[in-house]
């Protein structure tokens, strides 16, 4: 670092994520292992149902294509409202928050003064904060202490509802690529092996993001989704042979 470079922040280091970014992160990646794991499934279970009532390519093929695309819409749409609506909630707050230091400055002070003395600082120590604070940046100071939130980081939802569609439709070409591509005789057996496989890595991976123990998490993606797999193909093999 040169003489006319300014000093990182006390206590951190340079390139390293730190809270709101990391969080944001992870949050992102947890939703995107979800999302991948609902196509991988839910598609899964559509396809194997139908291969058990035919052994026609075409229907198999429609039903997996028609569940892969109304699946990403559905996902797309729901992550689009839910965002939306915790958008709209959080600019509520952030303009409530703003009136708020206009109108009543002293006691909006007092209350952060109050919120860093809950912490622990002794309240000349967390008055004095507050005041530093205040004069720095006071909407920022006030909406992070407060509301825990971030104005400038507010989650899109338009990228929401992307992403959200876009993992659904990589989990559920894995089941309709297996199922298409493998020999009529074994297309179920190879679906099964492909799915269990792809739902214990994204078990892994979200028990890696959540910091819990792999084994558990990867046994109950594998142990549910051969079972959903399992459900399905005897309902299409029954539907199948009574003829309906």
């Amino acid at each position: 670092m040169t003489l006319d470079e300014p000093a990182a922040p006390i206590g951190t280091h340079s390139g390293e994520p730190h809270a709101g970014a990391l969080s944001a992160r992870l949050n992102w990646l947890r939703a995107g292992v979800l999302g991948a794991n609902d196509g991988i499934v839910s598609t899964a279970g559509l396809v194997v149902g139908v291969a058990g009532a035919t052994t026609s390519v075409a229907p198999v093929a429609t039903a997996g294509v028609a569940g892969l695309v109304a699946g990403a819409v559905s996902m797309a749409l729901g992550e689009y409202v839910s965002v939306s609506s915790q958008r709209d909630s959080e600019r509520a707050l952030l303009e409530k928050e703003r009136i708020e230091l206009v109108e009543m400055p002293e006691q909006e002070l007092a209350e952060l003064a109050a919120i860093y003395q809950s912490k622990g600082l002794s309240p000349e120590t967390a008055l004095t904060v507050a005041r530093e604070l205040t004069e720095h940046d006071a909407f920022a100071a006030h909406v992070e202490a407060e509301l825990g939130i971030d104005p400038d980081e507010l989650t899109n939802p338009w990228h929401a509802a992307g992403a959200s569609a876009l993992a659904f439709t990589v989990g559920s070409l894995l089941p309709l690529a297996a199922i298409l591509l493998a020999p009529t005789a074994v297309r179920v057996p190879v679906t099964f092996l492909v799915v269990l496989i792809a739902l214990a890595l994204t078990g892994a991976v979200s028990a890696r993001l959540g910091g819990s123990g792999k084994r558990t998490a990867v046994l109950r993606l594998v142990v549910g989704g051969a079972i959903a797999m399992a459900v399905t193909y005897g309902i299409g093999a029954l539907v199948g042979g009574i003829g309906l």
